[in-house]
């Protein structure tokens, strides 16, 4: 039989059950034979009925019956912001990019109303007071980075909106155990000038076909409904005390901006469902046990889906360097600060030419 290599299966692979080899799926037959030890494996079919679901719909209907709130909103036409203009302001910058908007090309807009918030903990001046200290470590950073950092107008504390989706998932899957051996080899090698043969323990993998179920609740899948952020900068500003959510009022929102929601309800939980992927995928592989696992088909049920539309409060500087844009995130309960940076080539270069002249140094000092 030939020597199979350890590798990671290709996608559409399945395991032998016998030998372990990859087999791969020939078109219109219901079994597969194994080139290598020549046992026949069942294809896998899961029993499940296949419903089709207009979740869009489902999604327009629900978000009709929601309660709606209609305030002023201005598009940033850079990057495609809306956020709330405070009263009576003539002028202003978009918090997110410091393009300038067009306050005149404001307009009333109905959206769905949050449910609750997380109001603003720390204040203005101790979010600036952290992200200084996160300028300060930065290694390389231009002068005009910390300059910027000292410009209240282009701190702003802002409402981001989420949404949160809590949900019952059934996953029925179909995968493979395996379970390690080990066997003892023969092999040469050289010693002292002659070939000798020895041997070794090497482990093998036993595959077994298993299936089952997976049950498990989700409560708060938190999804972004900004496309304005860096997602993995804002993601990094968790964990949110969530607990702490308040009933929604508007004299919360007195003195800040809050964002309109550009991610809709029925694109936020596909993105919620791709986020549950990750944790029932993890829970079936610990369903499967054994010392590896491979799933092959797993099909995922969501059902009692209920949703809630959030605000919580960051503080976002943003900084044109260059004729870039980098965003940096304040979180308005912990502190946490999170953002893009940006490098200065100047002291880079100052910083090798240092570097060089030092290991000039020492490399004349000790060939004294």
């Amino acid at each position: 039989m030939e020597k199979q290599e350890n590798k990671q299966p290709e996608v559409g692979t399945f395991a032998c059950t016998n030998c372990g080899a990859d087999l791969k799926y020939k078109p219109g037959t219901k079994h597969l034979k194994c080139e290598y030890c020549g046992a026949t494996n069942d294809i896998p079919q899961l029993e499940t009925e296949i419903e089709e679901l207009d979740f869009e719909k489902f999604a327009a209907e629900t978000e009709k019956k929601e309660e709606h709130i209609t305030a002023s909103f201005v598009k940033c036409s850079s990057c495609g912001a809306s956020s709330t203009l405070e009263p009576n302001v003539t002028s202003a910058s978009c918090p997110y990019c410091a393009t300038p908007l067009v306050v005149t090309d404001a307009a009333e807009q109905s959206v769905v109303s949050p449910k609750s918030l997380l109001p603003f903990k720390i204040d203005k001046q101790k979010a600036k007071e952290e992200f200084n200290k996160w300028v300060k470590k930065l290694w390389f950073a231009p002068n005009k980075l910390k300059k910027a950092s000292l410009n209240f107008e282009q701190f702003k504390g802002i409402y981001i909106p989420y949404w949160t989706f809590d949900t019952d998932s059934h996953s029925e899957y179909i995968g493979q155990r395996g379970e390690h051996y080990y066997v003892t080899e023969s092999y040469s090698t050289t010693e002292d000038g002659k070939s000798v043969t020895k041997t070794r323990q090497v482990q093998k993998t036993r595959w077994y076909s298993t299936s089952g179920k997976v049950d498990h609740f989700f409560d708060d899948i938190l999804v972004v409904a900004t496309k304005s952020l860096p997602t993995r900068y804002i993601n990094k500003l968790e964990p949110w005390d969530l607990e702490s959510l308040v009933p929604f009022d508007k004299n919360y929102l007195s003195g800040f901006i809050a964002e309109r929601y550009q991610v809709e309800l029925a694109e936020g939980f596909e993105i919620a469902k791709d986020i549950a992927d990750a944790k029932i995928r993890e829970l079936v592989r610990r369903h499967i046990g054994g010392d590896e696992q491979r799933i092959t088909a797993l099909n995922t049920d969501f059902k009692s889906i209920t949703f809630k539309h959030i605000l919580l409060p960051v503080y976002v500087s943003a900084f044109k360097f260059k004729d870039k844009v980098y965003q940096f995130l304040v979180n308005g309960r912990t502190g946490e600060v999170q953002g893009e940076r940006p490098y200065s080539t100047i002291k880079i270069v100052l910083a090798i030419l240092a570097g060089l002249i030092i290991a000039g140094v020492l490399y004349a000092l000790f060939s004294k």
